[in-house]
């Protein structure tokens, strides 16, 4: 399986949410590009919380030094990202790949984080409560539709909220892996426990 994670917005858990679909299928992982923080990049943040030895982390397609839309960081880089420079690494193995911010999320002048995603990867959304996440997750999931897209499934994130899940999920009717609670910190034990209890449900994407 290629697996698309994507969020409702930026700092709704995708990186934690990779870290445990890496874990629960022993899967390669890809962050095509990254914008800030390179020295405690996402994929060193997968490194440091897998635990199994069967994943391959692969090389961002491009490494942009300013933490902002990648379209102004590598602008402030003095580089125009090029979709055609961002090509998805081979692998026989499961392939995880996370996106940056949400879907609209612009690369630059032209091209989004949507413009990434391709016909035969199985699409997560990540969505964590707050207020207006309601609309911001029915609006990733309807623009990822309109785009000829099927969303797989959503990963909650946070703590729980009974009303704004259960009406997400019944009024889109898609699949609910699981919930990632408000946890102290996720170290590798964390995540091989959230990797347990998901991967029945990955499986069956």
């Amino acid at each position: 399986m290629k697996i698309f994670i994507t969020g409702i917005s930026t700092d709704v858990g995708k990186t934690i949410t990779s870290s445990i679909v890496v874990e629960a299928l022993e899967a390669d992982y890809w962050k095509p590009v990254q914008a800030g923080d390179l020295e405690n990049s996402d994929s060193h943040k997968i490194k440091t919380r897998i635990s199994n030895s069967k994943t391959k982390i692969f090389e961002n397609s491009y490494k942009l030094n300013t933490p902002a839309s990648p379209h102004l960081a590598a602008e402030i880089d003095g580089i125009t990202i090029d979709l055609k420079e961002i090509k998805e690494p081979k692998t026989e193995n499961h392939l995880v790949i996370e996106g940056a911010g949400g879907i609209f999320v612009p690369l630059n002048e032209k091209d989004t984080i949507a413009d990434l995603i391709q016909s035969d990867y199985k699409i997560i959304i990540v969505s964590r409560h707050y207020l207006g996440s309601i609309n911001h997750t029915l609006l990733t999931i309807e623009a990822i539709q309109n785009r000829g897209f099927r969303v797989s499934g959503i990963i909650f994130s946070g703590s729980e909220n009974k009303s704004t899940e259960s009406l997400i999920l019944n009024k889109t009717g898609i699949k609910c892996i699981g919930r990632i609670e408000e946890e102290p910190y996720f170290d590798q034990n964390v995540i091989k426990e959230y990797a347990d209890l998901f991967r029945e449900n990955l499986l069956g994407l």
